[in-house]
């Protein structure tokens, strides 16, 4: 399968540069998985297109402001980089993603706008990539990048970010920050809307995923099965596995919202299924367990999805994962035909833009 096979054509100007005027006033695509059929709705219809029976799983993750400049202390030039993940137990030692890596060498120092000093180390395994490790003398906390860091707006919004990208870039239920992009299926949750869930007798529980690499690098393989996954980490809390494997075993619908929800459940399934087949667990035993792990799976047509039955996304880039995975759960067909629809009707689409539910 080509990755080609997942392009479409998307005017610029429906590329969402801001949010909407209020959180949740956005357009809702309904997409029949079966049949392909779409309705145009919005997002105050929701609490109607779900039974009283389902149970809703979010991702919590909260977005740290992991874009951060720095002064290289030789040539007095500013860079760019995207903190994606620490690599040790101390936290001064940061994997991260730099504007013009080719450029950034081994040694280089880099002073941060508080005054730090990061020191890029050599890493074999970085060459060739956008990626550079860098190392402190000290912890870098979230109160660092409260002071040094940046919303990290995706590439595909032209501007710098702002005061209002700190509020509406953050989903209302976050909690735990870890993100170097938001899970942006629930920006379109409001406290309001909620409750208006919660009023409808719809159950829902959280899990953890930090977005990463693996969800926001582009597919650079001409053939998709050629493409790797980095890797990013993930928990589910004892309570949400207890809801998720009950729900399951009394066939109530799960409705994932958003993508990285997906793949926490599925990845969950997945390291049940090598239990079972290590002899290490029952057969039927559990969908997902608790814990912490961390997943590189990559969805694309041909995947058989064991735990989501339901899914709510945003509309998503040409030729990327995601786009590949709402393709493995919907067929490929159906969605560029919804996303083509979506164009005609001028959808709002990616981060800021308006969203689909799949049942």
């Amino acid at each position: 399968m080509k990755t080609s096979d997942f392009f479409f054509d998307l005017p610029a100007e429906l590329v969402a540069q801001h949010p909407s005027g209020k959180r949740g006033e956005d357009k809702l695509m309904l997409l029949e998985r079966q049949s392909g059929n779409v309705t145009h709705l919005t997002m105050d219809d929701l609490p109607n297109l779900i039974s009283s029976d389902t149970l809703m799983v979010f991702n919590n993750s909260r977005v740290r402001r992991s874009r951060v400049y720095g002064i290289n202390e030789e040539t007095g030039k500013s860079t760019e980089f995207m903190f994606l993940n620490t690599l040790d137990r101390t936290f001064s030692f940061w994997n991260t993603m730099v504007r013009n890596a080719k450029k950034q060498k081994n040694g280089m120092r880099y002073r941060f706008p508080d005054g730090t000093v990061g020191t890029l180390v050599l890493d074999e395994g970085n060459a060739g990539t956008e990626f550079r490790s860098i190392k402190f003398s000290s912890a870098i906390d979230e109160e660092w990048f409260e002071k040094n860091g940046h919303i990290p707006l995706p590439p595909y919004i032209k501007r710098a970010d702002t005061d209002e990208d700190s509020e509406r870039y953050q989903n209302v239920y976050a909690t735990d920050t870890g993100s170097a992009a938001c899970p942006t299926a629930g920006l379109h949750f409001t406290e309001d809307m909620l409750s208006c869930l919660d009023n409808a007798g719809i159950e829902r529980c959280f899990v953890t995923l930090h977005v990463g690499l693996g969800t926001f690098l582009p597919v650079r393989e001409e053939n998709i099965e050629s493409h790797k996954m980095h890797s990013e980490w993930y928990s589910i809390p004892v309570e949400s596995a207890e809801k998720i494997n009950a729900a399951k075993k009394s066939s109530r619908p799960i409705l994932a919202v958003g993508t990285t929800t997906v793949r926490t459940l599925e990845s969950s399934f997945g390291e049940i299924l090598e239990e079972v087949k290590e002899g290490k667990r029952a057969e039927n035993s559990d969908f997902v367990k608790a814990g912490t792990s961390s997943t590189s799976i990559f969805m694309y047509p041909g995947y058989k999805f064991n735990v989501v039955d339901q899914m709510f996304t945003n509309f998503h880039t040409p030729e990327s994962t995601l786009i590949m995975l709402v393709s493995a759960f919907a067929g490929k067909s159906n969605i560029l035909s919804a996303y083509k629809k979506a164009v005609e009707e001028r959808y709002r689409f990616f981060s800021y833009g308006d969203c689909m539910l799949i049942k």
